[in-house]
C-alpha cells in the first residue's frame, strides 16, 4: 500500500510557512522556548516591559546583519521587527475594545498576509525603529490606563478564545518577548 505524502504547508511569496499555531497555551504554562511565565504579568507590569523592550528592538534594528534572514524560511530581524510594530498597533486596538466595550469580538488579524501587504523585508530600519517607539509607547499608555476594576473585563478572537485584560496583557507581552528571543536579542 502506497500512501500519499500530506501536502506540504501552504506558503507566502516570501517563502515564509505561515504560523498556525494557536499561542493561547502560554497563558498556562511558561514557553519552553523563550522561557517567559505569561502568568507572572499583571496588567499594570505590561506598559513598563513594552517600553523596556523597545530599545532592544531599535538595538536589533542597528545590527549590520537586521536585513538578513537566517535561513529561507525565517524572517529576518528587521521583519519580526515589523511584525512587533504591527502587534503593538493590533493590541492597542484590541485593549480599546476591552476598556470601551462589552465583551467585544476581535477582528481577525491574518499576520502573515500583514508581513507580505506590509513589505516587512524592505522596511526601512530606521524609519521602523521610529515607528516601533511610537506604537510601543501608545500601546504602553492604554495599558499604564487600565484601573485594577477593569482587569477582568473579556473580549475575544473570532476562534472563540476568550480573553481578559489580564490575560491579553499577558498573552501579548510573550509575543513582544518571545520576538527578541527569536532574533537572538537580550531579553532583560
Amino acid at each position: 500500500m502506497t500512501t500519499t505524502p500530506a501536502p506540504p504547508a501552504p506558503q507566502d511569496p516570501t517563502g515564509i510557512t505561515p504560523d498556525t499555531k494557536d499561542w493561547t497555551w502560554v497563558l498556562e504554562r511558561p514557553c519552553p522556548e523563550c522561557g517567559f511565565v505569561s502568568s507572572s504579568v499583571d496588567p499594570d507590569q505590561v506598559g513598563p516591559a513594552v517600553r523596556a523592550a523597545v530599545p532592544r528592538w531599535q538595538e536589533v534594528l542597528e545590527r549590520p546583519d537586521a536585513t538578513l534572514r537566517p535561513d529561507e524560511h525565517t524572517w529576518s530581524p528587521l521583519e519580526y521587527a515589523a511584525h512587533v510594530r504591527d502587534v503593538f498597533g493590533i493590541f492597542d486596538v484590541r485593549l480599546a475594545s476591552m476598556v470601551e466595550g462589552d465583551d467585544p469580538q476581535f477582528a481577525n488579524w491574518d499576520q502573515d498576509a500583514a508581513a507580505v501587504e506590509g513589505d516587512y523585508a524592505s522596511q526601512d530600519p530606521q524609519v521602523l525603529s521610529r515607528e516601533l517607539a511610537f506604537a510601543g509607547d501608545r500601546v504602553a499608555g492604554r495599558f499604564d490606563a487600565v484601573g485594577p476594576d477593569d482587569w477582568e473585563r473579556p473580549g475575544r478572537r473570532s476562534n472563540g478564545s476568550v480573553f481578559t485584560v489580564r490575560t491579553l496583557g499577558q498573552y501579548f507581552l510573550h509575543d513582544v518577548v518571545h520576538h527578541l528571543h527569536d532574533v537572538g536579542a537580550s531579553t532583560t
